[in-house]
């Protein structure tokens, strides 16, 4: 294991969905012994997301290109993942993710919409090709306080 991406989709960088995406990943990356995660927070990516030839768009499509494993998180926005999320996904080619393991990580007000969405999200990802862990992690907004236990059980018992 060479390298471990967190990817939040929330548009608000700094936000819950992103601080329990990087507890996952922290968790993955202290149980397989790679290093700290990079983080792309897609919310500051901001305009460049829809300019062709973005710099900043072009690292963070080449980081998950080149990531051995993926946590993508969202909060569940209308029964599914951000939008934003979505536009930077379209951004890579087609199977850009074959040979990657992804963890689908959803925020929801309520537990049957965290489900739905995360259902929706591992969808999106196995059509770009990723390995897509199962279960996901659909999290309940309520529980969000717990982040750090929530991210230490599920990487311990995660099948990769």
């Amino acid at each position: 294991m060479t390298g471990i991406v967190v990817v939040s989709g929330n548009p608000r960088p700094g936000s819950r969905t992103s601080a329990l995406a990087i507890a996952v990943g922290e968790a993955f990356a202290a149980r397989l012994g790679a290093p700290a995660p990079t983080v792309i927070e897609v919310g500051d990516l901001g305009a460049g997301l829809l300019t062709k030839g973005d710099e900043a768009t072009a690292a963070a499509v080449a980081a998950l290109i080149g990531a051995d494993l993926l946590v993508v998180a969202t909060p569940t926005y209308k029964g599914s993942y951000t939008g934003l999320l979505k536009v930077l996904l379209d951004q890579l080619p087609n199977q850009g993710l074959a040979g990657r393991t992804a963890v689908p990580v959803v925020t929801a007000g309520i537990a049957p919409q965290a489900a739905a969405a995360e259902a929706l999200l591992r969808q999106l990802l196995g059509e770009l090709g990723a390995d897509v862990v199962r279960p996901g992690l659909p999290v309940v907004e309520a529980d969000l306080p717990e982040t750090a236990a929530i991210a230490q059980k599920y990487a311990a018992a995660a099948d990769l």
